[in-house]
């Protein structure tokens, strides 16, 4: 009998270890399905469910190094979509993303198209080019600097597909920028590059630069959007537990522009009742499932009332989640900011 505390003890333990690695798998599993890496910023109700995210082409460039797939809904506002961080295998030596491997592509398909595009894919032509996106292990020191030269070659391949969908594909018509994580970091450069101060940023819609830290001052003139039928200019957010900071919220997040993607304006907080819908990774709109608060440079969200909440309960991180928790929202946005934009020009013509 003497043994018999010690024995139990071993069960206990063991017991509480494997539900650690299965809880660990599941949030694992999440942060997959969603497709996004967190990255440092300087360098329940009725469903509906997503099936249809409309025919797509992938189109090649046979004289620059990119290929990108195209969704015509024969709409006339252009969406330009830049994915998130999705090479992260530790394994890898390799410093920037196989455009050409079926197994990255297929990574494109199922996280970054599937849960996160989408939510424009359905109102706007929707441009998505694979780039030769940079490593996590950029962002993670000693690397930093190892990585310069990759980082070029990323945003080179966006540049690169944006020129080419100026001169082949636009023609004119309304843009819209939508990026996210290491995505939006390029997109911030897209701006600079081509719209602030420029001819171009008349035909800007919005640009929806989640994920990562953006101040009020970041271009001349293309400012923060504080009403939700505002357009030329940009929003962004970087999602993460009600009441919780990040260890790095000073140097990663403080002072960037927080927008409340569920009212769009000045608003600091939100109404359950107000939320037009989180993407689940069933594939299922659920709206009325959370409600946001702003913080200075975070924007803070209640844990969603969908199924999976338990799981969802131990994350506080989440980014990951930036444009799902928002799906419908971000949706009816667009289509509403798009709708202004065509009556705006109309009217001074």
């Amino acid at each position: 009998t003497s043994k018999r505390p010690m024995e139990w003890k071993f069960v206990q333990d063991n017991y509480k270890k494997r539900s650690r690695n299965r809880l660990g798998r599941a949030l694992k599993t999440i942060r997959i399905n969603f497709g996004a890496a967190r990255i440092p910023p300087e360098v329940t109700a009725h469903a509906q469910n997503v099936t249809n995210l409309g025919t797509y082409i992938v189109e090649s460039s046979n004289t620059l190094n990119w290929r990108w797939v195209l969704m015509k809904n024969e709409n006339n506002t252009d969406v330009f979509y830049i994915y998130p961080t999705l090479l992260t295998d530790k394994k890898t030596t390799d410093w920037n993303a196989d455009i050409w491997s079926s197994f990255f592509r297929q990574r494109v398909f199922q996280t970054a198209i599937q849960y996160q595009a989408s939510a424009w894919a359905n109102f706007g032509n929707l441009y998505v080019p694979f780039y030769r996106q940079t490593h996590y292990r950029i962002f993670v020191k000693p690397h930093v600097d190892s990585g310069i030269k990759a980082w070029k070659i990323a945003y080179d391949d966006v540049k690169n597909a944006f020129a080419y969908f100026l001169k082949h594909h636009n023609k004119g018509k309304p843009i819209i920028i939508a990026a996210h994580s290491q995505g939006s970091m390029h997109a911030k450069r897209l701006i600079h590059d081509f719209f602030d101060e420029k001819p171009l940023q008349d035909q800007l819609v919005v640009a929806y630069l989640i994920g990562v830290r953006v101040f009020p001052n970041e271009f001349k003139s293309i400012h923060p959007l504080n009403a939700a039928d505002k357009v030329g200019g940009f929003v962004s957010w970087n999602s993460y537990k009600m009441n919780k900071l990040p260890k790095k919220y000073i140097e990663w997040y403080k002072g960037g522009v927080t927008t409340n993607p569920i009212s769009w304006d000045s608003k600091v907080t939100s109404e359950l009742a107000d939320h037009k819908g989180m993407l689940n990774t069933d594939l299922k709109v659920y709206p009325k499932t959370l409600e946001v608060k702003v913080y200075d440079g975070i924007l803070w969200s209640s844990i969603p009332k969908i199924p999976g909440r338990f799981l969802l309960s131990f994350i506080k991180n989440y980014h990951f989640a930036d444009i799902n928790l928002y799906w419908q929202d971000i949706q009816e946005n667009a289509a509403l900011r798009s709708r202004v934009w065509y009556q705006k020009n109309k009217d001074e013509k």
